[in-house]
This record gives C-alpha cells, structure tokens and sequence, in this order.
C-alpha cells in the first residue's frame, strides 16, 4: 500500500508519518511538501519516507505528482491553519486551503483513479456555537467566525459535494484542538509552554504574555489524533463527517494552569492586546460518539500527560537549539 500526506512536514502529518511506520509496516509514506518547507519535524524519519515538492494550488504540479505515485489513500493536511493569520491574509488562506484541496480531487478524478481521501476539516467551523448546543454534534450549524473557519467550512462541503457527485471516497474529519510535542509556538497552549522555557532558561522576563483566558476548548493529543485519521479511511462511510476530539473541555486558563504546575518558575500574567481576535469562538467542546460507533476510537492520553510531553519537547529544543527555539 502507498499513502501520500500532504503538509507531512507539520506538526500532524509529521505525527501520522511517525504512526503509519511504526503501526503499519510495509506501507510506503509519500509527502508533499513545499520547496520553503521546513523540515526539522521530520528529521527522524527522512530516511524512511519519500518527499516530493508540489504546490497543491498549482493543478498541473499537483496531478503530476499523484499521477506518479497513484496513492491508495490520501491524507489531505496541507493548509493555513492558524486562525490569527487568516485575519491579516484572508485571501491567501482561503485559496490555499480551499484550491489547493480542489486541485487534489481534480487531479484524482481526471487520472481516473479512487483513493481513500482524508480531509482534515476543523471545529472551528462550528464558529458561534450555543450554551444549549454543547457537546458539539455533527449535525450541529456551522457558524464560522474567522477566514479561516470559512475556508474550512469550504473545504468540508467540496468534500461532501465531490463525494456524492463523483462517488468519491472522500472521508470529511471534523478535529477539534490537538496538541503535544512540536507543537508549533503560534498556538496557544504551545506557546505558553515554550515561554515558560524561556523564562526557566533566563531568556525572558518572569511574565506571560496572553490573549482571551476565558475560552473553552476540546484537548486532543495529536497521536491519538492521527490515529483516528487512518482509521477514518479504513471503517468509515464515503461522504460522512466525524468529530474527532476528547469530549472534554478546558477553559484556556485551567489549561495554562496545568502548565505552570510544571513549570520550575513563578510568574506573572499579563494581558497582550495583539492575541486577542476581532472575534473568538468562546466554546468549543465536541461529541465524538458517531466516530466511536464507526471505529471504536477513543482517545488513550491524559490532557496532563499530553502538556508534560509538551513542555519536555520545547525544553529539549532550547537545550539543543537555545535562545532561537521559538519566538514567544
């Protein structure tokens, strides 16, 4: 069997590569990456995948490739996925993520060929979501707040449409936030990790810089994470969408307390005007049960372990990489 993951250098298509390896042998990992891409998630494995540059918002680049390979199955993860970016360039995350995932079914449909397609769609697409709405269904109303949510919400109903236009096998995945080691330091619970580092390793001032503490939000650790995107192509319907998450939510500061429990600092909190959003999803806690009756996931980690794994990750890389581990 041949898998191509796209976005293999990020932080969860470098995860699924390390899962696929290590839970399913004999299967050649294929990765798209961009010709900028940078490479370090992906380090310990180089010599066991193979990577190929390809724009995804270029058709002809994009139906080269998967002409060549000819992947049985596809996990599409490639995208803008920080929502603060898609405030100040909404045009280019809603063309790379909307195009370049159409690009991927164009190209698949003019070759002739059927693979298995994962879409790594988001919750936040649920956007506004009501008290009496919670925990989040799939069937709930999608209403996005930010470009980003936008693009997703796009890139969920292409999934859809191309799945019963063209009887597609197209599996839609709903993800609501996951974390864990190389985490990128964009992120809110990354980034309070890795400026907790910066402060135990006298690099900052005792001071944590914040956005809105008051959020609540749905934890998933990204191995259990990817874990439940294989199965979603080896047990779930064409055409379907999934929540995937831990049914568990946390108000944003409980989970920085957790953090600070850990931490071999004291600090201060203080307020940064620049992390807070024109609008902010206030809740977003999920239901996972159409998954579990698909596929009897569940996720194995503990939140607590997931953020002690985390903070284990930036202290290892400003030991290895010091003062530029990350920007906080």
């Amino acid at each position: 069997m041949k898998v191509l993951i796209t976005g293999i250098t990020g932080f969860a298509g470098s995860h699924l590569a390390d899962y696929i390896l290590a839970e399913h042998r004999g299967v050649e990992v294929c990765g798209i990456m961009r010709w900028r891409s940078r490479r370090e998630n992906i380090e310990h494995i180089a010599d066991k995948i193979r990577l190929i540059e390809c724009d995804l918002r270029d058709l002809s680049s994009t139906k080269d490739v998967i002409g060549e390979l000819r992947p049985d199955k596809i996990f599409h993860l490639a995208a803008q996925s920080f929502v603060p970016t898609s405030w100040n360039a909404p045009a280019e995350s809603l063309t790379t993520n909307i195009l370049g995932q159409l690009n991927v079914f164009e190209a698949c449909r003019s070759l002739g060929i059927n693979p298995w397609i994962q879409l790594a769609c988001s919750s936040e697409e649920y956007g506004l979501v009501h008290p009496d709405e919670v925990p989040i269904k799939e069937t709930n109303p999608l209403r996005p707040l930010s470009p980003y949510a936008v693009s997703k919400v796009g890139q969920d109903y292409l999934g859809y449409q191309y799945a019963q236009s063209y009887k597609m096998n197209i599996v839609r995945t709903r993800g609501f936030n996951h974390t864990g080691p190389r985490r990128g330091d964009v992120f809110v619970d990354s980034n309070f990790a890795c400026q907790i580092v910066r402060i135990e390793k006298g690099l900052a001032e005792p001071v944590i810089y914040v956005g809105n503490l008051d959020a609540i939000r749905d934890f998933t650790d990204v191995r259990d994470m990817v874990r439940g995107y294989w199965l979603s192509t080896e047990r779930c319907e064409p055409g379907e969408v999934y929540n995937i998450c831990s049914g568990r939510g946390i108000v944003i500061r409980d989970m920085l307390d957790l953090l600070l429990a850990m931490a071999k600092v004291k600090v201060e909190l203080r307020t940064d005007p620049k992390r807070l959003r024109p609008s902010d999803v206030e809740i977003l806690q999920g239901d996972y049960s159409k998954f579990h009756k698909a596929t009897g996931w569940e996720p194995k980690y503990k939140l607590e372990d997931t953020l002690a794994d985390l903070m284990s990750y930036w202290r290892q890389r400003f030991n290895a990489a010091g003062a530029g581990a990350c920007v906080a």
